[in-house]
């Protein structure tokens, strides 16, 4: 009796060693297959800079960045596709940005751009177009799931390309980010369409020589602007296509004797203004006569952020802040499109 109980401790404790080494050895062939895909990946990379830097076109048999979430956890999927998850610096950990995000297609451009500005110390709200394909917004839910600082805005809008559902699309992003328990110190807002040309630390300094205040680029509406807000603008959405269309009515002026400017679209703003945007009756007044303009978000920002008192203001800022590079697609006459081209000098590594 005693000798069966003593087998069959035995065999228990031979199975338990045995699952234990079979987990372990899984674990450890897992981590090592992801390991070798990161490097096979860098590999890729590294080819595609050297051909770029010999004056060569790269054309890869497949997708260098690995990025589908079907068939791949989320840390699967961080390390195949080379996401930052600690912070670089302590500048940077000092100094963490917020950002917006507007998007409606292309799944593959806004996995990139995420991607490449995506730090754990920063925060980050994805607008979602209410007229996204289901697809889109299912893998952009799905994606955004693996990263407990990001997050899709509580309220969606409809976006009409120039209307003043685009700005609201940021200011509802906006909003939760004020809500946000992290510390950001600015705020820039981005499309679909952007991608980086600076690191992160590169853009926490530029934003440092600012010293709280907001950058919004722009100028006295040129002429060709004026009828933006001089006449008022509809928004016209149906299930094929969106577009503003302008009327022969002129517009109220603007409230409070304010002095509408013309600037960008983009811009990087601090925590203060943002609370200024959102609470103070000021702001509310301009959002509410902004409504039926066209593009307000080209003169909502800067109009505001040139008035003296507003936290963080820049009354006599003109196009400060060079936040943009952008080529119009309608421009490119005049620009010649976009191309690629780079130094010789691989030890430098400077791109023109």
């Amino acid at each position: 009796m005693m000798g069966s109980w003593k087998h069959c401790l035995f065999s228990v404790s031979l199975i338990s060693a045995l699952i234990f080494v079979f987990v372990y050895n899984t674990e450890l062939w897992e981590n090592k297959r992801f390991l070798r895909a990161a490097l096979s990946n860098a590999s890729l990379l590294a080819e595609a800079c050297h051909q770029i830097f010999e004056g060569k076109v790269f054309d890869p048999t497949e997708n260098a960045l690995k990025t589908t979430l079907d068939e791949a956890t989320c840390y699967e999927y961080m390390v195949r596709s080379h996401y930052v998850t600690e912070t670089l610096s302590e500048e940077e950990a000092g100094f963490p940005l917020a950002y917006t995000v507007t998007i409606h297609k292309d799944f593959g451009t806004f996995e990139r751009l995420f991607r490449a500005i995506y730090m754990p110390q920063n925060v980050y709200c994805v607008h979602l177009d209410q007229k996204a394909t289901d697809a889109f917004k299912g893998a952009v839910k799905q994606l955004l799931g693996c990263f407990p600082n990001a997050f899709l805005a509580s309220k969606k809008e409809s976006v009409v390309y120039g209307g003043i559902s685009r700005l609201q699309a940021d200011l509802n992003c906006l909003e939760d980010l004020v809500a946000s328990e992290v510390p950001w110190k600015y705020v820039i807002n981005t499309c679909g369409q952007d991608f980086p040309l600076k690191t992160n630390r590169e853009i926490v300094q530029y934003l440092k020589r600012f010293k709280g205040r907001n950058i919004t680029p722009g100028v006295l509406p040129p002429d060709h602007a004026v009828g933006r807000t001089k006449y008022v603008h509809q928004e016209l959405l149906d299930h094929k296509n969106s577009y503003v269309i302008k009327t022969t009515k002129l517009k109220t002026p603007p409230p409070h004797d304010m002095v509408i400017y013309f600037g960008t679209a983009y811009v990087a703003l601090t925590r203060d203004f943002a609370n200024f945007v959102l609470q103070d009756q000021l702001a509310l007044d301009l959002l509410s006569w902004s409504k039926d303009t066209y593009s307000p978000d080209e003169h909502f920002w800067v109009t505001l952020n040139r008035i003296p008192g507003v936290p963080g203001s820049m009354p006599n800022a003109s196009w400060t802040g060079n936040l943009r590079a952008i080529k119009w697609s309608d421009m490119e006459d005049s620009h010649g499109g976009c191309h690629v081209t780079a130094t010789k000098d691989r030890k430098e590594g400077e791109s023109h």
